[in-house]
């Protein structure tokens, strides 16, 4: 029996006046690679030149998620003393294709439902349009997986409420629809249900302005969000200046309050995570907060770039995702041994490779 031809691992078509790419890969949750990349690139292009096309959507198959996140396999060859040059290549398309995102001059939708990580945050948030539903599952995991958060996600999380985006950042936990309309990384709180007729809805609209009204219409209230809930001790955890006093200022938070639930998930993070990559973050989101998102990416080019020549990233993949035996050994494995020149070692320029260029 002859194989059956492979699907393309991304689908677009015009349905009406909407432009929709579908992330097919349902079986990696539509995880993100360089092929796919281009190929939401070329659609991009066509529908940016057809005036029939007003705006642009983008969902994933399956019923996992939108995209959990950069092909973390293919950066684990790269990084494990394979093409370093090929990881070094994926991030760059990568991060030039999440600020044409943001510049895009129609509106660009995206269906955040289900899992929505790492490069699925990329290739989202950045959009004019963000939907969040109620199987969403979003965040930054890098930290848990031997670097920084990237894909301009410091950004985005440098301008949440409180410090809501430094517990983000440093435990890499994962939150649902109604913490990311509280973060600021989705605009709109759709029921699942709905997705199907506001897709239908956004093929009949002829004007771009209509998109927001159109949206709103599917639209509801959000549940109560956990991160809005636990604000008060989150800005007062994580207001420290260094992530050892984070540390023990949730230390403390757990012994007051023992049924502080979010309190001890976010402790069991950060002990469990990079501390290279925790005090990386933190760094980083401090900078981002006085950045445009273009001076983010250029920022996240370097520190990803850098992690790839550095021992954590390709022992958190290993131990996460290839070998599956969540005990990753970090070099080095205490916080009070990440000195401060190795953290911004990583903020210098990737040796060997130019900085990442994006349009002014």
């Amino acid at each position: 029996m002859a194989d059956q031809p492979q699907e393309p691992s991304v689908l677009t078509e015009i349905r009406g006046h909407l432009g929709l790419v579908t992330l097919n890969r349902p079986r990696a949750v539509n995880a993100l690679n360089v092929e796919m990349i281009q190929l939401i690139n070329r659609a991009l292009d066509e529908f940016e030149a057809d005036a029939n096309v007003t705006c642009v959507a983008v969902v994933g198959s399956g019923d996992r998620g939108l995209c959990a996140g950069g092909d973390v396999v293919a950066l684990y060859k790269a990084a494990s003393g394979g093409d370093e040059a090929m990881g070094i290549d994926f991030f760059r398309q990568e991060y030039d294709f999440d600020y044409r995102i943001s510049r895009l001059s129609k509106p660009y939708i995206a269906v955040m439902n289900g899992l929505v990580l790492g490069g699925g945050i990329g290739l989202s948030v950045p959009g004019s349009h963000r939907i969040a539903t109620d199987t969403t599952r979003t965040g930054m995991p890098e930290t848990g997986i031997g670097f920084s958060p990237d894909v301009g996600g410091l950004n985005y999380l440098s301008h949440a409420p409180g410090h809501a985006g430094r517990h983000m950042a440093l435990t890499g936990l994962h939150v649902d629809g109604a913490d990311a309309v509280h973060a600021g990384l989705a605009d709109f709180y759709v029921p699942d249900a709905s997705i199907g007729d506001l897709l239908a809805a956004l093929e009949n609209i002829e004007n771009p302005g209509e998109a927001a009204t159109t949206i709103q219409g599917f639209g509801i209230e959000p549940p109560e969000s956990e991160l809005e809930a636990a604000s008060r001790w989150i800005d007062e955890d994580y207001a420290a200046e260094t992530v050892e006093e984070i540390l023990h200022n949730l230390e403390t938070r757990v012994e007051k309050e023992p049924e502080n639930d979010l309190a001890a998930k976010a402790l069991k993070a950060l002990r469990r995570n990079s501390p290279t990559g925790m005090k990386t973050a933190l760094e980083g989101l401090v900078r981002a907060a006085d950045q445009s998102l273009a001076e983010t990416l250029i920022q996240d080019f370097r520190t990803s770039g850098n992690a790839l020549f550095a021992h954590d990233m390709a022992e958190g993949i290993r131990a996460q995702v290839i070998d599956k035996d969540r005990n990753p050994q970090w070099q080095p494995q205490a916080l009070e041994d990440v000195d401060r020149e190795l953290v911004l070692s990583f903020f210098g320029p990737v040796p060997g490779h130019e900085d990442l260029q994006l349009p002014r």
